[in-house]
């Protein structure tokens, strides 16, 4: 037998060879023994059988792209569950942000594809999955079985669509199967805009009535975060991190600069945005404050210092944010038998309230955006579109009395 051989220095080479049916061709590379193990070597890769030169040459380029993306040979490729678990560890994120992925990952994604090489997840069989989750995905007691919300398979999507594109990057698929959104066809914030429930909120006037009920006839310990939470539109877990020190009395400001981490509830993080913001604050709320600081001062000193937390438990450290929105819907049960006519609501739409009333006596959105901590304006006025006809009813009635006296 025969052989010539072409080789290119650092490419590879390409040989011929005789056999009994005619000439034939193969090439030859060096790849990685373990491309995450580099002091391991490198080993020869090589495939013949090939009728032309140029068909080997082809074979060759694609392997040699493989190597460049440091693609595993002759390994077996791990399956969907067995790579959600390596990427997890390899995420360098907000705690918060890892452990939302990791129950994505453990509810919605890893039983489904435990035995599944990675390479071998289609767009299809993505899709299928997601129309899977929308009709029986729930997890939970109260819902097993159910049907998972659009949101919901929304984020699966993008905890997906996140995991497969470290897996192109590590060299183990081609493409990422996710991004086939003609075939895929995941939820759109339109399709979640559209399942959302409607929000409630209540009036000036009952939130007005709460507040007196809850602060003169419950008496309430709490009562002073339900204010600032009303009167500020803060999240949940940015009003529990509060500390004196970012009360400002002379200048009636409030200043934000973090909030609880639900993934690690004994510490704060950055507020959700990342940034800090400064609040005004009305008169009452103030007094409220000042007065919850006295109170707390005469049980113990270091519960009024500037770095302890406005609404610590007794013992100074930080509140859970699941049990003070527990105890929250057992303040509305009180509250809704108490008060004629008050509607019961959570309380993130205690803030939706804060926003909703601001829209409706015709503050301009950008100032209720800043307040609330959106990132952008259109954030704020997809959430709250439902006050847009009373702002247009408003405007028009303004606009009328302009014009015509």
């Amino acid at each position: 037998m025969t052989e010539k051989r072409s080789r290119r220095r650092g490419k590879g080479s390409l040989q011929s060879y005789q056999t009994k049916a005619g000439v034939r061709w193969r090439f030859q590379i060096w790849v990685p023994v373990d491309h995450e193990k580099p002091e391991l070597g490198d080993k020869k890769h090589s495939r013949a059988g090939f009728m032309t030169s140029n068909d080997a040459d082809d074979a060759m380029q694609d392997a040699l792209k493989k190597r460049r993306a440091q693609e595993a040979f002759h390994k077996s490729v791990p399956t969907v569950s067995e790579y959600a678990t390596q990427w997890l560890e390899s995420l360098r994120l907000e705690a918060s942000t890892v452990d939302s992925y990791r129950r994505l990952i453990r509810n919605h994604i890893a039983p489904y594809f435990e035995t599944l090489p990675i390479d071998k997840l289609t767009p299809t069989r993505i899709a299928r999955h997601y129309r899977d989750l929308e009709k029986h995905g729930r997890k939970d007691a109260r819902g097993l079985g159910q049907g998972l919300s659009a949101n919901t398979v929304n984020k699966v999507h993008i905890a997906l669509g996140a995991l497969l594109e470290a897996a192109l990057d590590d060299g183990l698929i081609s493409s990422n199967p996710a991004k086939k959104k003609r075939t895929v066809n995941a939820p759109t914030g339109r399709d979640i805009r559209a399942a959302k429930p409607d929000i409630q909120t209540w009036t000036a006037a009952q939130l007005h009535a709460f507040l007196r009920w809850d602060r003169d006839v419950h008496e309430d310990e709490l009562f002073t975060l339900w204010r600032v939470i009303a009167f500020t539109g803060l999240r949940r877990s940015e009003a529990l991190a509060l500390r004196w020190e970012d009360v400002h009395q002379k200048t009636a400001k409030l200043s934000l600069r973090r909030a609880v981490n639900i993934a690690d509830r004994q510490h704060t993080k950055k507020t959700k945005t990342g940034s800090a913001r400064s609040l005004e604050l009305d008169a009452e709320t103030l007094q409220a404050l000042k007065s919850l600081k006295a109170l707390r001062g005469s049980i113990s000193l270091d519960l009024a210092r500037p770095e302890a937390y406005i609404f610590a438990g007794l013992d100074g450290g930080l509140r859970n944010p699941d049990k003070v929105s527990k105890r929250w819907g057992t303040l509305m049960k009180y509250a809704t038998g108490a008060i004629p006519g008050l509607p019961r609501i959570t309380l993130k739409e205690l803030r939706h309230t804060h926003a909703t009333v601001l829209l409706e006596l015709g503050e301009h959105p950008k100032i209720v955006q800043e307040r609330l901590g959106h990132s952008t304006i259109a954030t704020t006025m997809n959430i709250y579109s439902h006050v847009t006809p009373t702002m247009q009813r408003s405007a028009i009635d303004r606009l009328a009395k302009h014009v015509d006296g």
